[in-house]
């Protein structure tokens, strides 16, 4: 399943290459990545390196990660999860393709079609007497199937992909691009913008990253950037996108810029709009010349000239991209999600500086993070607290668990409140324990359904597991990333629900 699966199959330790085979297995039905017959656990008493670099590059561990990532090192995981084209991802692949085709569809088609008969949705009827008057109510709830499918497909992504690294900064960017897809034309929108923004450069650079953003059919609608114009001298720019610009993708609320500054952003971007779904080639993003401000401005003390067009829009984005402030801010977020909620001021320095140095390479700034001496101390290993999502992809990755990722699952992630594409604020999901500390009741009793397959479309053969690993220690052992204490086995053996209790444990509850 993963660029390591040579390895890993050839120690005993991973998981089978036939990607077409495991893929087949998924159409239909739920079903776990086939592990190998065998497999070894961690056998250190603490958290050691290889345990804390899953920990926080991945969504969770699997069992047979830590002796794989073992066996390859640490540093070429590391290199392995910055390069995810290099990474075969079959299986994860295969299942999304077929199990949500939609997804893959240009922005303009994801708007709701009434009378085409080569809909998906109108093919849902196609007995029916009364076809016409169903599908037009089905239409209706077109936005709630593509918010559905997004929903599931980022869930399975998580759980099945060997590209782990990958699928956190999809996560970490849709949280500091955050849009609400509740909002008007953003509901069908921003299924394309999830794709076309945000998968297509987590792991790329910075800059282009935003720029994608900036232009996102989904954006403009969701922050009124396609309503940002001047045709008459007394008109006034929205300043909504701006604002957030500077505010939360590139400066931060105290990176030193005025609302003067956002005044001017906002007229370098006027013009900037998207065809709406009355129109034909809906979801079309195109400039208006004669809506566009041409005049002079003035943005972070630097001095752009009239007659630029729709060039202000980059000019404005080479000048945020290249201020102090906005490296900070992007380090600073990171240290945020892969050390710790309060982050080492020398982490951010050294981040910041990658960052600048290598022109807004999202993988070179990473490089320089997991290379700080504060990812790597050993006393800050097992303390960040787990969002509600990451908890609950974890504990499904490491059980290996069997999930169609439906209704049943999803619900869990609507009550723990961290439901994919559910934030209703430009700022995105809090990253901060002390924002999901009061959720600990439903991960119990997610904890609790999960181990006794009680969640409907979600399995796990825990008898098995245990055979493969070799007893009720090594399980321990998988789940924790190490041996369990004195306490923790007593209280595994003793419940008499003990996988229950080890998912709901302390120690799992944090990375």
């Amino acid at each position: 399943m993963g660029a390591g699966a040579v390895v890993a199959a050839g120690s005993g330790c991973g998981r089978v290459q036939d990607h077409g085979a495991e893929a087949r297995r998924w159409l239909g039905k739920p079903t776990a990545p086939r592990l190998a017959e065998t497999l070894t656990g961690p056998t250190a008493t603490e958290l050691d390196a290889v345990s804390h670099a899953i920990n926080r590059l991945t969504f969770g561990v699997r069992p047979g990660d830590h002796a794989r990532v073992a066996a390859m090192g640490v540093e070429a995981f590391i290199e392995e999860q910055l390069a995810p084209r290099e990474l075969a991802d079959g299986m994860c692949e295969r299942v999304i393709r077929h199990e949500f085709d939609s997804l893959a569809d240009p922005a303009g088609t994801l708007f709701p079609r009434k009378g085409d008969a080569s809909d998906p949705l109108q093919q849902l009827f196609p007995a029916m007497k009364d076809r016409g008057a169903r599908v037009s109510h089905l239409y209706e709830f077109k936005d709630k199937v593509l918010l559905d499918e997004l929903t599931r497909a980022t869930v399975l992504r998580a759980v099945l992909s060997e590209r782990q690294l990958y699928e956190v900064m999809v996560q970490f960017w849709t949280d500091h691009f955050n849009i609400d897809p509740s909002k008007a034309e953003a509901k069908w929108l921003k299924a394309a913008d999830d794709r076309d923004v945000i998968r297509a450069h987590a792991l790329g650079n910075f800059r282009e990253l935003l720029r994608a953003s900036a232009v996102s059919p989904a954006m403009l609608w969701y922050l009124d950037g396609r309503v940002n114009r001047r045709v008459k001298p007394a008109d006034k720019p929205n300043e909504n996108y701006a604002r957030e610009l500077l505010e939360l993708h590139t400066l931060g609320v105290h990176g030193g810029y005025t609302q003067q500054d956002v005044m001017d952003v906002a007229r370098c971007l006027t013009g900037w709009t998207v065809r709406d779904k009355k129109k034909f080639f809906k979801g079309r993003v195109e400039f208006r010349a004669g809506e566009h401000d041409d005049g002079a401005k003035r943005v972070l003390g630097v001095e752009i000239p009239a007659g630029l067009g729709a060039r202000d829009l980059d000019r404005v984005l080479e000048i945020v991209v290249a201020h102090p402030s906005t490296a900070k801010h992007v380090a600073g977020k990171l240290c945020r999600r892969f050390i710790a909620d309060e982050p080492p001021e020398a982490a951010v320095t050294a981040t910041a500086a990658a960052f600048v140095r290598s022109g807004g390479d999202i993988p070179a700034t990473l490089r320089a993070l997991f290379a700080t001496e504060e990812f790597w101390i050993p006393a800050g290993r097992g303390r960040k607290f787990k969002r509600p999502f990451h908890f609950v992809v974890s504990a499904l990755r490491a059980t290996n668990a069997a999930t169609d990722a439906t209704k049943p699952l999803v619900d869990y992630l609507v009550r723990l409140g961290h439901a994919p594409f559910r934030y209703a604020t430009p700022d995105g999901y809090p990253e901060a324990a002390s924002h999901w500390q009061s959720s600990l009741l439903w991960r119990w009793n997610f904890a609790s359904a999960l181990a006794a397959n009680g969640i409907k479309g979600t399995s796990i053969a825990a008898e098995n597991l245990r055979a493969q690993l070799g007893g009720d220690e090594a399980l321990m052992a998988t789940v924790l990333g190490r041996v369990p204490s004195a306490v923790e086995r007593g209280a595994y053996h003793e419940s008499g629900v003990g996988l229950a209790l080890l998912l709901a444990s302390p120690a799992f509850q944090h990375c």
